[in-house]
């Protein structure tokens, strides 16, 4: 699926990646935490930090899609003269 080239950086995408302080190139661990809203994962490799972060997308995915319906189906308020 080829990305949209003139795509925003939404900061409800942007990460935190720490490492733990014994992680090696073959000892992946550490956790992320996406900045807005401070969900964390621990991981114990790359595969389980991209997992994680796919998870998290896939959750955000949601919640818009949720927010989107809700929206959609909002009463207008009257003016009330």
């Amino acid at each position: 699926m080829p990305l949209d080239p003139h795509a925003k950086f939404p900061n409800r995408r942007a990460y935190v990646v720490k490492m733990r302080s014994d992680a090696k190139g073959d000892a992946f661990v550490g956790r992320v935490e996406n900045i807005v809203t401070g969900r964390q994962q621990e991981f114990a490799s790359g595969r389980e930090l991209l997992d994680s972060i796919a998870r998290d997308l896939a959750t955000c995915a949601d919640e818009s899609s949720d927010e989107a319906a809700l929206l959609s189906h909002r009463v207008p308020e009257s003016t009330g003269s």
